[in-house]
């Protein structure tokens, strides 16, 4: 597939928020204090407090992956409560299936559909694009939401580190293969999860060492894969001037929403992210997941393109993350690892 730049101007890439934007949900040993329960009773209240309606989604088809947990599940439970045809992606059948049922009961809706893949094995993410395509005729939004971060180095069935082929990669190539479906079903969005911890990726990319061979320090790598969103974000919606298809990327917030309970986080990593789930400023996957739907729906944001939003509003991501060179480079890199997979 080909890709060509715009003629207009590249928009301005897109300050983070707080440092993680998915946490577990792990019970701790004891209670908090009562007056912890009141400060986290009395933010989550304040959140609850601006929530906005959604937008009727009658009529629209709308993709995204990992929806069979935290802030995907809620993003595809508040669109398919607006009337969108939801279609989640899970690599587990099990899980999706039951997350589909929780959806259908909890938005009304019975137009929520499961497709089955892996977004870490390239081969399964093409496989996963041919299905979607017979299923969608039109596609009216792609929400990249699925992600994780991993404690230790593994490496993907294709060979490649496993967080950025999971969080960039797959997400990578779904979108161009779907992109020509988005473009004719335009007006169409594009919408990125990424997060406020690509500002741990204080080195860049690192592309001669992508791979963390060299170094691999989990929440470096992981903010790697958050700047990679972003930058992808950017080089996207400079590509796709003219077609009527926007993209934009978002942090989500610092969300107590099941990250890691498949076993992707392991010793004090593992701990660390239980108790963080648990402090007064975590929010609920619903709350967190307010900026996505704002994005996947909203007419406020309908001609705006290649920003980064928090809290549905557009903020300045790091310097990295500004780094036009680096979003051209970070896609044909990406090119060439796709291609090369595909070869193998």
């Amino acid at each position: 597939m080909e890709w060509t730049r715009g003629n207009g101007r590249r928009p301005p890439l897109p300050v983070p928020d707080l440092a993680s934007d998915r946490a577990t949900g792990h019970a701790l040993p004891s209670s908090p204090a009562p007056d912890s329960r009141d400060r986290r009773s009395t933010l989550r209240t304040s959140m609850r407090s601006k929530a906005q309606p959604v937008p009727s989604m009658e009529g629209k088809t709308v993709i995204i992956t990992g929806g069979n947990s935290g802030i995907g599940k809620a993003t595809a439970t508040a669109l398919a409560a607006a009337g969108a045809r939801v279609v989640i992606t899970a690599r587990n059948e099990a899980r999706g299936t039951r997350a589909v049922a929780d959806i259908a009961a909890a938005s009304g809706s019975d137009l929520v559909e499961l497709s089955i893949f892996d977004l870490g094995d390239l081969s399964s993410v093409r496989a996963g694009a041919a299905d979607l395509l017979v299923r969608c005729p039109r596609i009216d939004v792609l929400c990249n939401n699925a992600g994780l971060i991993l404690s230790e180095r593994s490496l993907s069935v294709d060979g490649y580190e496993a967080t950025l082929a999971i969080n960039h990669l797959g997400p990578f190539l779904l979108t161009q293969l779907l992109v020509d479906r988005l473009k004719d079903s335009a007006p169409s969005r594009i919408v990125n999860v990424a997060s406020t911890a690509h500002s741990f990726a204080r080195r860049g990319m690192v592309f001669d060492d992508l791979m963390a061979e060299r170094s691999y320090r989990q929440m470096e790598v992981y903010g790697r894969t958050k700047l990679a969103n972003i930058l992808f974000t950017a080089e996207l919606a400079q590509r796709l001037v003219g077609t009527g298809v926007t993209a934009n990327s978002l942090h989500p917030g610092s969300v107590n929403s099941g990250y890691g309970r498949d076993g992707d986080t392991t010793g004090l990593m593992a701990r660390g992210v239980a108790i963080y789930a648990h402090l007064p400023f975590a929010l609920t996957p619903e709350q967190g997941a307010r900026t996505s739907i704002y994005l996947c729906s909203s007419p406020d944001v309908a001609r705006v393109t290649g920003k980064y939003f928090a809290k549905c509003k557009v903020k300045t991501p790091s310097a990295k993350a500004r780094d036009a060179a680096a979003a051209a480079k970070l896609w044909s890199v990406s090119e060439e690892l796709v291609e090369r997979a595909a070869a193998s």
